[in-house]
């Protein structure tokens, strides 16, 4: 007798497989805006994989998780300066759905603490050190920091 083994959802899944199992359970609960923003997720992974002829991991999927997010936060900051309010909640709304597929983002006091280890460890004493600090926090902080607000505590502890 042979033994099926079933993987439980969740456990040891990719994040490519646990984003193309939402689409499915967004489909199947007739959710549209989580299934239209996740296969737009997974055709920026297609079209990564063909340009550059390589299969992603979760590391590359979390930086083209990120680049979406930028971007949406950009267009959302900029329809709302065109003052149309009503673009803007769909750009911040697809932000939501792509949240819960990036790692935990440091809190501002755990930012703060990491980006004062760094300091100490490169020697920066003033603001002309902040291209070494930069350098070496976008390594260790990348994924759990927002290099915009990595950038301002960093010039604030300099400072």
């Amino acid at each position: 007798m042979i033994a099926i083994t079933v993987p439980q959802k969740g456990i040891n899944m990719s994040l490519r497989e646990k984003i193309s199992e939402d689409v499915k359970e967004a489909m199947k609960a007739k959710d549209t805006k989580k299934r239209d923003a996740l296969r737009l997720l997974m055709s920026a992974f297609k079209q990564i994989e063909v340009d550059e002829r390589k299969e992603l991991n979760d590391e590359d999927i979390i930086k083209i998780i990120q680049t979406q997010v930028k971007r949406r936060d950009d267009a959302a900051s900029q329809f709302k300066s065109a003052g149309r309010n009503d673009l803007v909640q769909i750009e911040l709304d697809e932000i939501a759905i792509y949240m819960p597929y990036l790692p935990k983002q440091l809190s501002d006091d755990e930012l703060s603490s990491a980006l004062k280890k760094i300091i100490s460890r490169v020697g920066a004493t003033s603001a002309k050190d902040m291209g070494k600090v930069m350098g070496t926090a976008s390594k260790e902080l990348s994924g759990v920091a927002d290099g915009k607000r990595v950038s301002e505590c960093v010039k604030t502890l300099l400072s």
